[in-house]
């Protein structure tokens, strides 16, 4: 237990202990860019007393009742609204239709990161920045490049939305309890512009399954497709999926979505 909070397993609660570390995070934000800010998973709320500060109404959502408890207890504040769900089955466009500079920062607990990761892409009009703490190894996914074993469906469906970059890694040491992995705080910034020139839908479903036989060749794995014979000549189904750029997924699915109209 620390401070009437227990860390609970079954949430992936790390409790963030060190100040200097809540500290590095919040400098590395340009908070005035963003019309909102939603921090997800405050446990303690080490980042929230940071948070609060810097804009006028911070909103914090958590499922853990003991944390929200606490939270209230421990910050009095008028411009502070905590909201009691889980982040996963949270409306953020409906909740705020209005805004598209939504910012998401966070301690996130590490076993529904990458449920947050896809979370903020499926809202990228809305949230166009999230800086969080993720265990290393996925953070490094999220940023690998292709021609690299990491690179893979995280890599591509974030970067084909946002510019990511790893900001710095993460000792066990400053957490409670201490987790067994490294971790690293990432931030992801929408790219201007977007305009995939293909449909989403179809993109997503070629990413997929494209990564689900990763060994194999596109034109193997992109069966279920049913993809016309003479197209599958062309050179690019001869690669295998990580070998293929986050622009060449596009005109992948460009091609695929011509023959099939």
């Amino acid at each position: 237990m620390i401070g009437n909070v227990h860390p609970k397993k079954y949430l992936g609660q790390h409790f963030l202990i060190d100040e200097n570390i809540s500290k590095k995070i919040i400098d590395s934000v340009n908070f005035s860019k963003y019309d909102k800010v939603v921090e997800v998973g405050p446990g303690k709320g080490a980042l929230t007393k940071y948070l609060l500060y810097l804009k006028e109404v911070l909103t914090l959502i958590e499922i853990d009742k003991e944390s929200i408890l606490f939270l209230e207890n421990e910050f009095k504040n008028e411009n502070l609204e905590i909201i009691d769900k889980d982040f996963l089955k949270f409306d953020i466009t409906s909740t705020y239709p209005s805004l598209s500079e939504i910012l998401i920062i966070g301690n996130f607990p590490y076993n529904i990161s990458s449920q947050i990761l896809f979370k903020a892409i499926d809202n990228y009009k809305s949230i166009s920045c999230l800086v969080g703490m993720f265990q290393k190894e996925v953070a490094e996914r999220i940023v690998s490049k292709h021609n690299t074993k990491k690179y893979g469906i995280l890599s591509v469906k974030t970067q084909l939305l946002y510019d990511v970059k790893i900001l710095f890694n993460v000792s066990p040491n400053v957490f409670f309890p201490k987790p067994k992995v490294d971790s690293a705080v990432i931030s992801m910034t929408r790219k201007k512009n977007i305009n995939l020139r293909c449909d989403i839908n179809l993109l997503d479903k070629v990413i997929k399954l494209s990564f689900q036989q990763r060994r194999k060749k596109l034109k193997n794995s992109l069966k279920k497709l049913d993809i016309q014979e003479n197209i599958l000549e062309d050179s690019i189904f001869g690669l295998r999926p990580e070998q293929l750029s986050v622009e060449e997924f596009i005109k992948l699915t460009q091609k695929i979505s011509d023959e099939t109209i």
